[in-house]
């Protein structure tokens, strides 16, 4: 992994300073990376659009799919801004026409993604984004929803990546970009 430079690198320092650390959440030992401290600063926020944009605007993209919840704060405005349209990923049981799912693994148990089944036509070329990369199972499961459906994953893009936990790995076979890389726990 190549260290951050030039704006993408002012942008990572920046939005690391922003970003509040939660000891002991979602359970002990874990310390958790609050990005809604970043998000309720309007610069911030328009900046990581910024830098995302400018990472993607020079490659074909059709739509931009955002997953449920936080992945939706960062992906409507960069659609808007790639001029695209967004895909909702959504919590199983939130979408109300005909759908297909994909279920994953969780650290305790399984979960369910949706989407709706005319979201993606054949050959479209889709752009999935979240907030955060952990383990990567989550973003696996919106890739599979993608390619049932013959679309193309043109790539993942991330505010945060927990660098130190296999979430680029699950991922190696797609592109994956993030602005801000934690490389241990403590980082």
């Amino acid at each position: 992994m190549s260290k951050a430079t030039g704006t993408h690198g002012k942008a990572e320092k920046e939005f690391k300073a922003a970003i509040r650390r939660i000891p002991n959440f979602p359970k002990k030992g874990i310390i958790f990376r609050d990005i809604t401290t970043l998000w309720k600063d309007g610069r911030l926020l328009r900046r990581s659009t910024d830098v995302l944009y400018e990472h993607y605007k020079n490659k074909r993209i059709d739509a931009v799919m955002g997953i449920e919840a936080r992945g939706f704060v960062v992906g409507a405005p960069l659609a808007e801004r790639l001029g695209v349209g967004f895909i909702p990923l959504r919590k199983l049981g939130k979408l109300p026409g005909e759908k297909i799912s994909e279920s994953y693994d969780l650290e305790y148990g399984t979960a369910t993604l949706e989407m709706h089944r005319d979201a993606v036509v054949k050959g479209e070329r889709i752009l999935i984004v979240d907030d955060l990369i952990a383990t990567g199972g989550t973003a696996l499961a919106a890739a599979k929803l993608v390619e049932v459906l013959q679309g193309k994953v043109v790539g993942f893009a991330f505010v945060v990546e927990l660098s130190f936990l296999p979430g680029r790995e699950a991922l190696k076979e797609y592109d994956v970009f993030s602005i801000v890389k934690y490389t241990s726990e403590e980082d």
